[in-house]
């Protein structure tokens, strides 16, 4: 990549100086496009130490980035209180879109985490619950990040892991019990969770009962089994066709049923060893010793807690798939927990510090407020998944579309991924699903529309014979070059900072650039410009496809 040409250039120039590169070399793109494709603030950084002022040293640093430019630089030049600013040639961004062309669904990729083997674990819906907007946001950030590991050459293994045992199920089979119904309907089942978990929380006598519950169905009671088995098998089931919905799949799944007895005997085993010790009868970790808290990893009734459970799905997972690096995405509020975790299996486990780790998603509210999970009044995520369907019929009207079923699940399912994925990991979110499928801009929608306008003029020229062609260089460089070179970077930084909103932003600001330019000029003119013209066009229609195709989000032909 020309950024890393760059880089190596001015520290090259820093040296010549006489002075010590800094550790990191800042290089950014101007936010204005006139002012240059990359600036870099090396001189600001280095004066004080060269007790000198910054203007001063830029014009040096520019007289020798100046000698030693490669090709592809046309000119550098000193802005402001000490910027360099660097213009890149007219041929080597005209000459990116017959490359971008002939990779087609490669462009973008790089092979920075070749050789490598990384899970990621993501969705974690639990049988016997709703699939919440928590699920929602872990499916929508966990597929965007395995696709952009996967871009970047890594073998990948995606990972599901459910509850499958635990208080909810007890709750849910309570209800049952109390309320009657087929359980192996998923809209009973939801209905007999809040039923127990109400009881639950107000009557003394129905926590006993459940409480006992919970204990008979960890010991696999034959009693149990046969509702147990039917209510676990509907909400797989159900589970199933919303990620396919979701543009998502798994390598393997994971159940807290299995995992449970090998997480105790590790911590039996960490016992033994002093990572772990027993305080008024329980198995407990001692966090305070990296900062972190205590947490119980074995109950004084001798139940496994989550804790536990998660060091048996640690031993679980790398035995299916011996891994590098293992993502788990988890919603904010469980950082603390993941990272007493991850401190404990260091410990037990020396070989897996700093390989096994999570990243965080935040909180999702509705412009009409918080949704409250705890009892029957949540906006489960396949409600949410079922109302912007139902707004996106809505929106398309009239439209003759002969795949509306298709088109209505593509835009609803853009609206709600993008509007995850467009900001940084970790923040909450406040959703409002007008905006989420408007085609005005800052939408999945949006995107998506200003791909298949890209077709639809590819498609038009395919029927009257224009050829495309990217030799033929423009007379002048549109605002789509300067953006359309950068995609490359776009996808190994969000991929090195687990970040996907840097593809949302930048797919965001290429379909505004490309809808301005088309709407201020005909590309099917009739001139010799049009074949570049439709070059670019296929560069932009390309850049967008894999673009959206990196944030989980499909790409339809027809809107």
């Amino acid at each position: 990549m020309i950024a890393e040409d760059l880089r190596k250039l001015i520290g090259a120039a820093v040296e010549a100086a006489g002075l010590p590169v800094p550790q990191t070399v800042g290089l950014e793109h101007p936010a204005d496009l006139s002012h240059g494709d990359y600036a870099t603030n090396v001189a600001l950084v280095c004066a004080k130490a060269a007790g000198r002022t910054p203007r001063e040293l830029a014009e040096e640093f520019a007289t020798h980035l100046r000698v030693h430019k490669p090709s592809e630089v046309a000119s550098v030049e000193v802005a402001g209180p000490g910027f360099i600013n660097f213009t890149l040639s007219a041929d080597y961004l005209a000459n990116t879109i017959g490359q971008i062309s002939k990779m087609g669904a490669q462009w973008g990729r790089n092979e920075t985490l070749k050789d490598k083997r990384i899970i990621v674990e993501y969705a974690q819906p639990n049988p016997f619950k709703p699939f919440h907007i928590g699920h929602l946001m872990s499916t929508t950030l966990g597929e965007s990040l395995s696709r952009l590991i996967e871009f970047s050459g890594a073998t990948i293994f995606r990972a599901n892991y459910q509850g499958d045992v635990g208080p909810h199920v007890a709750k849910c089979l309570w209800g049952l019990e109390k309320m009657g119904g087929d359980p192996h309907d998923v809209t009973v089942l939801g209905e007999a969770y809040v039923c127990g978990n109400t009881a639950y929380e107000e009557d003394p006598q129905a926590k006993e009962e459940i409480d006992r519950l919970n204990k008979r169905i960890y010991e696999k009671d034959p009693v149990l089994q046969e509702v147990y088995n039917a209510g676990r098998g509907a909400s797989l089931a159900r589970f199933e066709e919303l990620y396919k919905l979701l543009n998502t799949k798994f390598d393997a799944y994971f159940f807290e049923s299995e995992t449970g007895p090998e997480g105790v005997a590790m911590v039996r085993d960490g016992l033994a060893r002093g990572v772990f010790e027993e305080s008024e009868g329980a198995v407990v970790y001692r966090g305070e010793k990296h900062g972190l808290h205590t947490r119980v990893f074995i109950t004084a009734k001798g139940i496994q807690t989550y804790e536990a459970k998660e060091l048996g799905l640690v031993k679980m997972k790398h035995e299916q798939f011996p891994f590098d690096l293992n993502l788990t995405t988890v919603a904010v509020e469980q950082d603390g927990y993941f990272k007493v975790v991850e401190a404990a299996l260091a410990d037990l486990w020396p070989e897996m510090e700093g390989k096994y780790t999570h990243v965080p998603h935040g909180m999702m509210q509705l412009t009409s407020g918080k949704m409250s999970s705890r009892k029957g009044n949540v906006i489960t995520g396949e409600s949410l998944i079922e109302d912007m369907r139902a707004q996106a019929f809505e929106k398309m009207g009239g439209r003759d579309l002969s795949d509306r079923h298709a088109v209505a699940d593509a835009v609803s399912v853009a609206g709600i991924k993008y509007a995850v994925l467009k900001q940084s990991t970790g923040k909450n979110i406040i959703f409002d699903p007008e905006k989420s499928l408007s085609l005005e801009g800052d939408s999945g929608p949006y995107v998506q529309y200003a791909h298949t306008r890209a077709l639809s003029v590819l498609e038009k020229a395919k029927a009257e014979g224009i050829p495309s062609d990217a030799s033929a260089l423009p007379s002048s460089i549109t605002p789509l070059e300067k953006l359309l070179y950068r995609f490359p970077e776009v996808v190994l930084r969000a991929t090195e900072e687990r970040e996907p909103h840097y593809v949302a932003s930048y797919v965001t600001e290429l379909s505004a650039a490309f809808n301005s330019w088309y709407a201020n000029g005909k590309i099917l003119d009739g001139t010799t410009a049009a074949p570049y013209k439709l070059a670019l066009t296929q560069a932009v229609a390309t850049t967008l496809k894999n673009g959206l195709w990196l944030l989980g989000i499909s790409a339809p032909e027809r809107m």
